[in-house]
């Protein structure tokens, strides 16, 4: 029963939608994270300010000032009370997200900083330069630990993984690098022969690392096995950014194509394609909760946006599961565009959810398949956005206020929302072809059905064999230091 109700919420979930633009930035947009609590979203930019957009409806954004040159990176402590950021001045910063804006800069990179990540427990931070060098700092003590530089170019992004032990780092030597944090050595690296990352990110259980391609590619490495699980190639220019849905379920990536898209790992497809910056975007963050995310271009915006698909959670079910191999292609099922005026305006924005132009179904007659989708409306609206304002004050921008609404037209084959109504079309001369179509209807949700419980089962399976992994690690661990007891007995 309790598998049943997901299989209809899963039929049922909705498509993203647009909250609101936030308008303030001068210049393109590198970085997006949110807080910890939802409740504030932080962006980097190459105008050299940093700005806190405070989510509450009829709340201020405040803009910090401190570096001489573009800002890189932005990313909010796990606690919330700190902020690191990273700029091409060299320096790396730590704010107090406070009113007055308070920051302390850290320097020892002796080139452009590229990116900032702490440590799960907020105590480290890891940073990436084009001194072809990584760094990991004490954020208590505000002074470098040590630095990693087996990468013979520029450094592009390191990431901690969530257990704190690993770090991931891409470079534009064609490599990307796993390092064991407690030892300072590389444990594992894997080339890219066709280009070079921009961007990597641990996914949430520590078990896959993504990587986001100069040359249009998204790749996902199982850092236990060693190998390559999913290589997506679904967009026009170079990958920028990417960022994984809590769950792991989803992967969300941004592109020089002016495109997001979100990936459903599980399915090993792309799911969304969503138009909203008029330019290259640079940057994409899930919120803590994953109920929101948010884009950054360099069309100078930042925009914000609701998730809807994940409308029941994978999490507690499927902890680890990306271990399958699996290539996609275009067409993509939902094309997402707002309608103009464009968000720069600040006016009353709304988006419309198209798909990409079927093709033929040669299971059913031609009159069949030019059946038209089922329109199904959603709406939401949105707050008014923060405005610009200077560090310590902020004031109201109505530019930046925004309603969005969408109309879908879902076009994926097989899905019940696509098919016309069974009993409406039995009292017609397609009797015959109308029950074919519900049939088919209903094998396409026992399908779905089934491919859940798989998963499940794959899930369980999965959990078993790493708490066996854990189990037989300790007991090495343990007859290690029995033996050297007994060593030292003699």
């Amino acid at each position: 029963a309790s598998s049943g109700s997901q299989i209809l919420q899963l039929l049922l979930q909705e498509d993203p939608i647009l909250i609101r633009p936030f308008k303030g930035h001068t210049a393109a947009v590198t970085g997006v994270d949110f807080s910890p609590t939802t409740t504030a979203l932080a962006s980097s930019s190459l105008d050299r300010f940093l700005m806190i957009w405070n989510l509450r409806p009829q709340s201020r954004a405040f803009r910090f000032v401190g570096h001489v040159e573009a800002v890189t990176s932005v990313q909010f402590s796990p606690d919330g009370h700190l902020m690191a950021s990273a700029s091409q001045d060299r320096t790396v910063r730590l704010w107090i997200p406070c009113i007055h804006g308070e920051s302390s800069a850290l320097k020892a990179h002796t080139a452009p900083v590229r990116s900032v990540n702490f440590s799960y427990d907020g105590q480290f931070l890891v940073t990436a330069s084009n001194d072809k060098s990584i760094k990991v700092w004490s954020v208590h003590r505000q002074r470098l630990l040590f630095s990693l530089s087996q990468h013979t170019h520029w450094v592009r992004c390191a990431k901690f993984s969530p257990d704190g032990r690993l770090i991931a780092s891409c470079s534009e030597d064609k490599t990307v690098k796993i390092w064991d944090a407690a030892n300072k050595v590389c444990i594992d690296s894997f080339t890219d022969y066709e280009g070079f990352a921009n961007y990597v990110d641990f996914n949430p259980s520590g078990t896959c690392v993504a990587s986001a391609g100069s040359n249009r590619t998204v790749k996902l490495w199982d850092i236990r096995m060693n190998k390559l699980l999913q290589h997506y190639r679904v967009h026009r220019a170079g990958v920028n950014c990417v960022s994984f849905h809590p769950s792991g379920n989803y992967l969300i990536t941004a592109s020089t194509d002016g495109t997001l898209k979100i990936m459903d790992l599980l399915e090993g497809r792309v799911i969304y394609t969503l138009h909203g910056h008029k330019g290259p975007v640079l940057s994409v963050a899930f919120s803590k909760g994953g109920e929101k995310f948010a884009s950054g271009g360099a069309d100078a915006q930042v925009l914000l946006w609701k998730t809807n698909f994940d409308t029941f959670n994978y999490k507690e079910v499927l902890k680890q599961h990306i271990r399958r191999i699996h290539t996609d292609n275009p067409p993509h099922l939902l094309d997402i565009y707002p309608r103009s005026p464009h968000p720069h305006d600040g006016k009353p924005q709304s988006i419309e959810v198209r798909s990409l132009p079927r093709l033929p179904d040669r299971r059913f007659s031609p009159s069949l398949d030019r059946q038209p989708g089922l329109c199904l409306p959603t709406s939401s609206t949105g707050p008014q956005g923060p405005a610009q304002a200077t560090q310590g004050q902020g004031q109201d921008d109505p530019d930046c206020s925004s309603v969005a609404q969408a109309t879908l037209v879902y076009h994926a084959p097989g899905d019940v929302r696509d098919r016309p109504d069974p009993s409406s079309a039995m009292a017609g001369p397609d009797h015959a072809a109308a029950r074919i179509m519900h049939i088919y209807d209903i094998a396409e949700i026992c399908k779905k059905y089934i491919t859940v419980v798989f998963l499940q089962t794959i899930s369980i399976l999965e959990q078993r064999l790493t708490l066996t992994e854990d189990k037989l690690k300790e007991c090495l661990e343990n007859q290690h230091k029995m033996l050297l007891q007994a060593r030292q007995g003699e």
